[in-house]
């Protein structure tokens, strides 16, 4: 089996429902790197520019200002006060609550709509949840919905999903989303003060019977000239899925008020697919016009390594719009990409996904 390492020595959002990016302790460290890694970002940022500046105005009211102004308002605050209750009748099994330290969960629900020209339209529903018991010490949680997202960074920048289409011609696949989104696990996070990183340790139950352990390393370093570095390790292993890794790792400059400037690479073992490691990069530029938005525009890369071969098997320019609307429980995205695909004997073709997505 492959392994996959990252060993890096040194010194130490979409929603209110993800963790705040970056850590606000996360400590500078003074890397040596070639002084063309300096002057890209400079050489970008001289080049003339129309979109309009970088901006955090809010453009939708607060939930609190429109919790009763529309049937879907009222359905919105019903599922949240429905969760957060949830939540403390069961914190209450393991334990009497200290004053002030309320238990609460989160639910994301999405409904992403892919199309091109050969495969046609697809629908993906998708949903993740999360509930936090400070009784148990503040550290641990129930998670449930779509585990594959917690694979990605906080900070994913394209709408991606790892697990491999089914041979179906529906539209919708019933019984792949039943799979996909049928996990549910016990998450202790940083069960160690004193490792380097941030930790979250799972054991739980995936796709109905598959029991499994997952562990997932990460760490954020901010450098200096306004780099910062992210990594992720995350290992999985289930009794039918087998072995699972991947490394996430995120470099970006991001001088504020000014549009960043990231790359961001995974590299994926699993028993389950075919290749011995698949691989995806995006180079990307990313503006914010206002609050929670984001627009970027890029390169994606991606493809496989098969006994110890490389092989390049898509790229091509994407883009990507995603912004509240109405409210600020509620967010559209759109990515349009135009890639190639040489293991389907296809040139470069137009592709799109809407991403519909509601937070609770």
């Amino acid at each position: 089996m492959t392994c996959l390492g990252l060993l890096i020595q040194g010194q130490s959002t979409y929603a209110d429902a993800v963790l705040d990016y970056p850590p606000e302790d996360s400590p500078i460290i003074h890397p040596v790197y070639p002084d063309l890694v300096d002057q890209i970002p400079r050489l970008i940022d001289k080049a003339p520019d129309i979109l309009p500046a970088e901006s955090d105005t809010v453009i939708v009211p607060p939930t609190e200002v429109t919790q009763d102004h529309s049937w879907f308002d009222i359905q919105q605050k019903k599922i949240s006060d429905w969760a957060d209750r949830s939540a403390e009748k069961m914190n209450h099994w393991f334990g009497t609550p200290e004053p002030g330290q309320p238990a609460s969960a989160s639910l994301r629900v999405i409904v992403d709509t892919k199309w091109n020209q050969y495969d046609d339209f697809k629908f993906n529903p998708r949903i993740k949840g999360k509930i936090k018991l400070p009784t148990l010490e503040n550290r641990l949680s129930l998670v449930f919905g779509d585990d594959s997202l917690d694979n990605e960074l906080e900070n994913n920048v394209a709408i991606s999903d790892e697990l491999p289409a089914q041979q179906s011609n529906a539209k919708l696949d019933r019984k792949q989303v039943k799979e996909e989104n049928n996990s549910i696990a016990l998450r202790w996070s940083t069960f160690s003060k004193r490792l380097p990183f941030e930790t979250d340790l799972d054991l739980g139950l995936r796709s109905g019977d598959d029991l499994f352990t997952r562990l997932k390393l990460s760490r954020y370093w901010q450098l200096e000239n306004d780099f910062s570095f992210q990594a992720e390790q995350i290992y999985r292993y289930g009794l039918q899925s087998k072995n699972y890794l991947r490394t996430n790792l995120d470099f970006t400059h991001a001088r504020p008020d000014n549009p960043l400037l990231s790359n961001q690479f995974n590299i994926i073992y699993a028993d389950q697919q075919d290749d011995d490691l698949t691989w995806n990069n995006y180079s990307f530029r990313q503006h914010q016009f206002f609050h929670d938005h984001r627009f970027s525009y890029g390169l994606y890369t991606g493809g496989y390594i098969n006994d110890t071969k490389a092989r390049l098997n898509r790229w091509g320019p994407y883009i990507s719009w995603r912004q509240p609307v109405l409210r600020e429980w509620f967010f559209v995205q759109t990515d349009v990409n135009y890639l190639n695909d040489k293991r389907e004997d296809r040139d470069h073709y137009l592709g799109a996904t809407l991403r519909l997505e509601a937070f609770f």
